[in-house]
């Protein structure tokens, strides 16, 4: 190591020049103050020079144009021309300054003060302006060899197949009229009315019409309605009618809360308006060509194995997803992490589209700080690994979404505009650069996913969609 003094030796004109303009010192952590020093030779000529090209433009009533008096210009516009030309000054010096020592910093730096009063164009002198800065930090991560993850499965079963086999049935079926509740699968367009228990109306009480399938209510209250038409009613008791996830849904849908006990115990009468039966599909060629043109399904057979290779591939996405997510976690909660919090407390005070109070800065911080965190961590997975995208798999993959989308619409034959489409979506940089951080965080996971270990466990659709629901960020 070449001793201090012996490496001040060694300088270059020019960075000699730099620390005596810049100053740098500490202020806290992850914190410095830079003083940015200009004299008047910095800023006077170019200052002269521009008041002299204001005496050439300046239109005055009673001077001809090229013709006012510099003292009159100097009195009118001076002190906003020489404003700008010392702090072009202090942000020339400033910006040379951290291109040549190129500190790894956060954002911009922050002026510690905006009060011009000091700058005097009678007296033209040196300044002092002082800027501050926050330093990203230094950090290790976590060693992924050393992890071990569980990754969730779900076996696709046949009462799945048979499940999605009915909704494409219904779907695509024609509703008919019944005139009759006569089947579980009879959609009710009915009236809620709030009432007393007695059946009294409540004045001022909820009224709505809503459409719900019979087999939504209890066994007791399905029974009770067999046989019923349009224009019959009943009373009944919110809980006693609806269980479970129906009784949720009913609470919300009438703008009650789901937690409220007392909500529940509420009574309604429903006066039945319309029954509606959706009557399916038959499972036939034209159903199958309908549902998956040219995939050559020619019987329901062909139909299920479609149906779960798709289902097959949807849960191994959402189980792939749920392991990114313990990934995500790993490295944010594993991950120590020092930050300049005053400094970038400041930033979002001043640095968004609207400026934030304290108060509202302070609120955000902790989220900011998380996605400050995670975009560091990241950063340096992706450049310590070389991960990469390259323009060909920005255009496969919009390729293969323009595909997927218009595959379901069909297609046809002629695909001759395909190329011209993407090439236009590669000119609009907003859908690029969307593209390129989906591409570049996957290729991060995957590469992650590569080095920790994983044990595998069975769960059930319902609690693998649990899990997602708890986990958003």
């Amino acid at each position: 190591m070449i001793p201090i003094a012996y490496q001040l030796i060694f300088l270059t004109p020019f960075q000699l020049y730099k620390m005596s303009t810049v100053v740098r010192e500490n202020i806290g952590l992850l914190t410095d103050k830079l003083i940015v020093k200009v004299s008047k030779e910095d800023y006077l000529q170019s200052f002269e020079k521009k008041l002299k090209e204001y005496s050439k433009t300046a239109n005055i009533p009673g001077f001809r144009k090229g013709m006012v008096p510099s003292g009159m210009i100097k009195k009118m516009y001076g002190p906003s021309i020489f404003n700008d030309e010392v702090l072009k000054s202090v942000e020339k010096k400033l910006y040379e300054y951290l291109n040549e020592v190129k500190p790894d910093i956060f954002a911009q730096p922050l002026p510690l003060e905006k009060d011009l009063n000091k700058l005097d164009i009678n007296s033209p002198t040196d300044y002092d302006f002082e800027f501050e800065i926050g330093l990203k930090p230094a950090f290790e991560l976590p060693s992924f060899s050393k992890e071990t993850l569980t990754l969730y499965s779900v076996e696709v079963t046949d009462d799945m197949v048979n499940e999605e086999v009915n909704r494409m049935q219904i779907k695509g079926g024609k509703m008919t009229e019944p005139a009759i509740i006569d089947n579980e699968e009879n959609v009710l367009n009915v009236l809620f009315t709030e009432v007393e228990s007695s059946g009294t109306s409540i004045e001022s009480g909820i009224s709505k019409e809503n459409s719900v399938i019979l087999k939504y209510f209890t066994p007791k209250m399905q029974k009770e309605l067999m046989g019923k038409k349009a224009g019959d009613s009943l009373v009944f008791q919110l809980n006693k009618t609806f269980e479970g996830d129906k009784l949720e849904m009913m609470l919300h849908d009438l703008g009650l809360d789901k937690n409220d006990k007392e909500a529940a115990k509420k009574h309604f009468k429903l006066d039945l308006v319309k029954i509606g039966l959706i009557e399916k599909r038959e499972l036939n060629e034209d159903f199958f060509n309908e549902v998956y043109p040219g995939k050559g399904i020619l019987n329901e057979a062909d139909l299920r194995e479609k149906l779960k290779e798709e289902i097959e591939k949807y849960w191994t996405s959402q189980s792939k997803n749920q392991l990114h997510d313990q990934l995500y976690h790993l490295l944010l909660d594993k991950t120590s992490m020092d930050f300049p919090e005053a400094f970038l407390k400041r930033w979002l005070q001043t640095g968004g589209e609207k400026p934030k109070t304290a108060e509202e800065a302070a609120a955000e911080f902790p989220s900011f700080s998380n996605q400050l965190k995670w975009t560091l961590i990241s950063d340096k997975i992706i450049v310590d690994n070389k991960l990469d995208v390259s323009q060909d798999d920005l255009k496969n993959h919009m390729r293969d979404e323009v595909m997927r989308y218009f595959g379901q619409m069909g297609m046809g034959e002629d695909m001759s505009w395909l190329d011209s489409y993407v090439d236009r979506m590669l000119k609009d940089e907003k859908q690029v650069d969307a593209t390129y951080r989906r591409l570049i965080t996957e290729r991060l996971f995957d590469f992650v996913e590569k080095q920790v270990k994983t044990k595998e466990k069975k769960v059930s659709g319902e609690e693998l969609t649990a899990m997602q629901h708890n986990h958003q960020h």
